[in-house]
């Protein structure tokens, strides 16, 4: 009786394929940022990566998953994970909104071309704005996940629940905000720290229900 065979993996191949598919992915992401979302097709960005159609399909799928594969990407690499662990560390509000927000800024500020790509894809493709709603709910759950610390040492006002605490974190510190002080009016990403910090101690610290 012959001997069961086994499936051959080739370390030297799958390599290769996970070199194409960076080599694909940052050939997107140039042109994306370079061109617009929906002005890239797929045949530009398989020009670019230097690869056949078919492999791009094969490689990233189509056009709403390769700028998922891109955001999740940068999401993995948002360093998201140590930021909570330091928060979960501190015990007073101040040295919590300092991180938090020190940590945030070093994310906006790096993944800056990124964030510029999905407010002009989202607007032209449908598929782009279920990516932007994917990077919205991690980026909320990771304030909701700083808003319990805070509410589980006292350090918040005492009217505030996690739902409340998290509410004014994200006004303070979300996506929008960075955007309105460093694209919209010009600021520094140093000086918007200072005043997101401060507007989100303020707002957590306030004794008054809104």
């Amino acid at each position: 009786m012959s001997a069961p065979t086994r499936s051959y993996r080739s370390p030297r191949r799958e390599r290769g394929a996970a070199q194409t598919r960076q080599d694909i992915l940052a050939a997107a992401r140039e042109l994306f940022i370079a061109q617009g979302y929906a002005q890239v097709t797929m045949g530009h960005i398989a020009r670019a990566a230097g690869v056949a159609t078919k492999t791009l399909y094969a490689s990233v799928g189509t056009k709403t998953e390769l700028l998922h594969a891109l955001l999740a990407t940068d999401v993995a690499d948002s360093r998201t994970t140590g930021i909570l662990e330091e928060v979960g560390r501190t015990e007073d509000l101040a040295s919590a909104v300092a991180c938090l927000a020190h940590g945030i800024r070093d994310n906006t500020e790096r993944f800056a071309p990124s964030i510029d790509l999905l407010y002009s894809s989202m607007t032209s493709d449908a598929k782009a704005r279920e990516v932007w709603d994917y990077v919205v709910t991690q980026y909320r759950q990771a304030l909701r996940e700083a808003a319990e610390h805070l509410v589980s040492i006292g350090a918040v006002a005492p009217h505030l629940d996690v739902n409340g605490a998290a509410d004014r974190l994200w006004l303070c510190l979300g996506l929008s905000a960075w955007r309105s002080l460093v694209v919209d009016c010009g600021w520094s990403y140093d000086a918007a720290e200072r005043l997101l910090s401060r507007q989100a101690l303020n707002m957590l610290g306030d004794p008054v229900p809104a």
